[in-house]
């Protein structure tokens, strides 16, 4: 008799686990009318992708803990940064040597548990990926799962599904996929089933002081007095050094080349010159500005690089080089105005803003939303404009040295004043913790420490740096 090939048996085998998935996957699923029981063969119900306020496979198929055993699930293609209105090519993979068909759910969800952008997947009469929907925590959120036919292997111990995640019209801070997975053993049972799950973020744009590209900013001082950088790193408290600049020179950190992590940048108003040493694209130098100039460097054409930017007291002008081509200069401010630029519409792009302490207004040119005025602050005010809300949008927001207390009106509405430093202290607002939101610190030079407030992580102080020093972050806000 002639022995079956080893195909035939592996598409028998598929069939038979693909109809005993009936009991393997079995789950509640959400239906319009009812809820009926349907196998995870055809799609998982709602709200098994781990997320906060949701479970996971593991509600039934418990034999093993979560994220045990010798599998893993992961995705790739998903950026360190998205940008409005992208579509993303993104795969998720789940490996297990000994099973024989897979299913995965995954949601993108914002740090509110909002449900975040849609999915493009292939079609046909044989599609592996549908979409599916249902409520958590009072937010509806869209699922992205396999169907009958996507549970066979891409490979004897492998499943990978690629699909397009379409990002959102606007910046809405902090993003992050929620995903679990089932590689089963087709046994017939809810038994002997590994369950994994995992998530990935991705930000609205790139943590400032960020020279490791980790998404956290890093605690970090320009010593003027040697033209040193220092930092240390926020993954592991690596120690960074790095000489570059002169005495007199104004710094402008930024991502310039686009790469994910802070580039050293000097602006010398002496010669009108930008000197940059960025982590991939290396050294550049050129002309662009005149003394008295302030740089504003920021993203103001949309494509996650820095661009190089002056805003010239003396005319109320504003002038930038684009890192996708161009130039623009234009009128908006006066010689007293302090810069305010960034992101106050959430499109993607650096806006043109400026406080004029004589009123305590804020006067925005946003690239989408176009311009306002608001009165939020006193003349002795420092602006620290950041997105402390974590929504995408800059906030308004000040520093009173006097009183060493910070303002902030959010985007999302509301407002919030405490206090937070001393009168000699330097503002340095950063995401320290990287969950998407700009964090409270400030740099005290008399002592060289840092006080942090974060978010996430809470309060902090570190011992870095000495008298003259200047803090990294602070080169992102007028100081």
């Amino acid at each position: 008799m002639k022995k079956p090939s080893r195909k035939i048996v592996f598409t028998k085998l598929v069939i038979i686990f693909a109809a005993a998935l009936l009991a393997v996957f079995g789950f509640t699923r959400y239906a319009s009318r009812e809820y009926v029981v349907l196998a995870s063969a055809v799609g998982p119900s709602p709200s098994h992708t781990n997320a906060p306020g949701e479970s996971n496979c593991t509600a039934c198929h418990s034999d093993f803990v979560l994220n045990s055993g010798s599998g893993n699930i992961g995705v790739t293609g998903l950026p360190a940064n998205y940008l409005p209105n992208q579509q993303i090519p993104v795969t998720l993979t789940i490996n297990h040597a000994t099973a024989v068909v897979f299913g995965f759910q995954l949601t993108m969800i914002d740090e509110q548990g909002r449900n975040v952008g849609s999915f493009t997947i292939p079609g046909g009469p044989n599609a592996q990926m549908q979409t599916d929907t249902g409520p958590v925590d009072g937010n509806v959120r869209t699922y992205l799962e396999h169907t009958k036919d996507g549970i066979t292997p891409t490979e004897f111990d492998t499943k990978s599904w690629t699909f397009t995640w379409n990002t959102p019209a606007q910046r809405v801070g902090k993003v992050t996929a929620h995903f679990a997975g089932n590689a089963a053993n087709g046994n017939g049972q809810l038994s002997g089933d590994f369950i994994y799950a995992s998530s990935k973020s991705t930000l609205s744009g790139s943590a400032i002081s960020s020279f490791e590209g980790d998404g956290k900013s890093d605690v970090a001082v320009w010593r003027p007095s040697d033209g040193t950088w220092y930092s240390l790193d926020s993954t592991d408290g690596g120690f960074r050094a790095a000489q570059f600049g002169t005495n007199g020179d104004k710094i402008a950190p930024g991502d310039y080349d686009g790469d994910g992590k802070t580039d050293y940048a000097v602006f010398r108003p002496s010669e009108g010159n930008w000197y940059l040493l960025q982590s991939t694209a290396g050294f550049t130098g050129l002309h662009f500005g005149l003394t008295g100039d302030i740089p504003v460097q920021g993203d103001y054409d949309g494509d996650l690089k820095t661009d190089i930017a002056v805003f010239r007291p003396s005319e109320g002008n504003w002038y930038v080089l684009f890192s996708t081509g161009g130039f623009t200069g234009f009128h908006f401010g006066l010689p007293e105005d302090k810069p305010v630029q960034g992101d106050f519409d959430a499109d993607g792009k650096t806006d043109f803003g400026v406080f004029r302490p004589s009123e305590g207004n804020w006067y925005l040119l946003q690239s989408t939303a176009g311009f306002s005025a608001v009165h939020f602050g006193i003349s002795e005010d420092k602006p620290v404009q950041g997105d402390y809300d974590g929504d995408g949008k800059t906030d308004h927001a000040v520093y009173r040295p006097s009183e060493g207390n910070w303002y902030v009106l959010f985007s999302t509405g509301g407002f919030t004043g405490f206090h937070f430093g001393a009168s000699a202290d330097f503002p340095a607002p950063a995401d320290f913790d990287g969950d998407g939101k700009t964090d409270f610190a400030v740099f005290r030079p008399s002592e060289g420490n840092w006080y942090l407030l974060q978010s996430t992580a809470g309060f902090s102080s570190t011992h870095f740096g000495s008298p003259g020093d200047v803090p990294v972050p602070g080169g992102y806000i007028y100081q």
